[in-house]
C-alpha cells in the first residue's frame, strides 16, 4: 500500500519520480484503510541524510500489507550537521517530543558515522532515551548497523569488536531459523550488502539471549531478534542499499584519499565490481596517483562506465523481510498507538513463538 505524504519532505517527490506510490494526506484521510505510523530516527550525516530517507521509505512503502504508511522522520541533538543538514532537519523533521506525544506503531533507527568509542559519541545518551521509550511504547524497533551495535552495548552489555579491515561488499547469507515469522516466504539463501569497521559476533548475540535469523560465513550475522521475537530487530547489513550505494561509497573513499584524509588507496568492496569494472578502476587509480604526484586536479570518477552493469541481488529478499516485519506490527498493534500490544497478547511472546504459532493464527 502507499506511503502517505504527510509533509512536503522532498523524498516523497523523489520516490514518485522513480515510480513509487505516494499519495497526498488529504486523499488518504478520505479512505477507510488502516494507518500505520512508522518513525525513522535518521542519524546519518548530511550527505547521506536524504538518501537514507528514500531507502527506508521505499522498503516500507513496497510492503504489501493492507495499510497506509505515515512516516515520521526525526533526528537527535548532538549529531554534527552543516547548514544544509540542519535546515533540512528543522524544516521537515519532527522532534522526539512530538513523536512521543503522537505515538508510533514501529520505529526504524538508522546507522551513523562510527566513532572509536560509542559511549563517547555526543548522541549516545539521547539514543538510549529513544530506545528505552520505544521499548515500552512501540510494537517493534528495527536497528540498523551502528544502532545495532549501540543497543547491544547499552542494553545487553555486548561491546562491538573492531575488524582488522573494513568489511564492505555484497555477501551471500543463509536463513538459520526458517520457521520464524520474519522469514516467511524469504529465500533460504540471499545476498546482503555490508559496510562497517566493527561487528557483533554470533557468540555475542547468543550471550545476549538474542536469536540469529540470518548469517554469512564471510560477513557474519546480518539479522537477529530479541528473545520475544519482535520487540527489537537487529540488522548488521544494509538491505536498504540501492545498487549504486557501495559504488558511491567507494567513490567517497577515493575522494578522501585524494584530499589526503586517508593514507591508503581504498580497496574494492567485495563482490560488487565485474572484471571489466576492476580494469577501468585500476586505470583510474593510476591516473589519480599521477595527478597527485604532479599536484594537478584529479580526473573525474568514471561512474558512467560502471552504473549500467551493477547488480542488485538483495532488494527482493530485504523487501520480503520488511514485509513480514510490517505484517507482524500490523497484527499486534492496538488501535491506541501508545499501547504496543493488543489485549490478550503476551508482550514476552507476542508472535506466539513459544506456543507453537503466531498470535492470532
Amino acid at each position: 500500500m502507499p506511503l502517505v505524504a504527510n509533509s512536503d519532505l522532498p523524498s516523497y517527490q523523489r520516490l514518485r519520480d522513480v515510480g513509487g506510490t505516494v499519495i497526498p494526506r488529504a486523499r488518504a484521510e478520505h479512505q477507510d484503510i488502516r494507518e500505520l505510523h512508522i518513525g525513522l530516527l535518521n542519524m546519518m550525516p548530511d550527505k547521506a541524510l536524504e538518501a537514507t530517507e528514500r531507502q527506508f521509505f521505499r522498503l516500507v512503502g513496497e510492503s504489501n500489507q493492507i495499510a497506509q504508511f505515515y512516516m515520521h522522520p526525526f533526528s537527535l541533538p548532538g549529531l554534527v550537521r552543516g547548514p544544509e543538514g540542519r535546515a533540512h532537519v528543522e524544516r521537515y523533521y519532527e522532534s522526539f517530543e512530538q513523536v512521543q506525544r503522537d505515538g508510533l506503531d514501529a520505529l526504524i533507527v538508522s546507522g551513523a558515522i562510527p566513532g572509536p568509542e560509542l559511549s563517547a559519541l555526543p548522541f549516545w545518551k539521547p539514543l538510549i532515551q529513544v530506545i528505552d521509550w520505544a521499548y515500552e511504547n512501540v510494537t517493534s524497533t528495527l536497528c540498523s548497523c551502528l544502532a545495532t551495535h549501540a543497543v547491544l552495548e547499552f542494553r545487553y552489555h555486548q561491546k562491538r569488536r573492531p575488524l582488522r579491515e573494513k568489511r564492505w561488499g555484497v555477501y551471500s547469507h543463509q536463513v538459520t531459523q526458517r520457521a520464524h515469522p520474519l522469514m516467511v516466504g524469504v529465500n533460504t539463501r540471499f545476498d546482503v550488502p555490508h559496510s562497517r569497521f566493527n561487528e557483533i559476533g554470533r557468540d555475542q548475540f547468543a550471550a545476549a539471549g538474542l536469536l540469529v535469523l540470518v548469517e554469512s560465513p564471510e560477513a557474519g550475522v546480518h539479522l537477529a531478534v530479541s528473545g520475544d521475537g519482535l520487540r527489537l530487530v537487529f540488522f548488521q547489513g544494509h538491505p536498504e542499499y540501492e545498487q549504486i550505494s557501495l559504488m558511491k561509497e567507494y567513490k567517497r573513499e577515493i575522494g578522501r584519499f585524494i584530499q589526503r584524509e586517508i593514507a591508503v588507496y581504498p580497496p574494492f568492496p567485495e563482490h560488487v565490481f565485474t572484471a571489466l569494472h576492476r580494469a577501468i578502476l585500476a586505470e583510474y587509480r593510476d591516473q589519480v596517483e599521477v595527478t597527485m604526484q604532479r599536484g594537478t586536479p584529479a580526473p573525474l570518477f568514471p561512474e558512467h562506465l560502471l552504473v549500467a552493469e551493477l547488480d542488485n541481488s538483495w532488494h527482493d529478499s530485504g523487501e520480503a523481510v520488511i514485509n513480514n516485519w510490517i505484517g507482524a506490527v500490523y497484527q499486534l498493534t492496538h488501535v491506541d498507538r501508545r499501547r504496543p500490544f493488543r489485549d490478550g497478547v503476551d508482550p514476552a511472546d507476542p508472535l506466539g513463538l513459544h506456543r507453537g504459532g503466531r498470535s492470532g493464527d
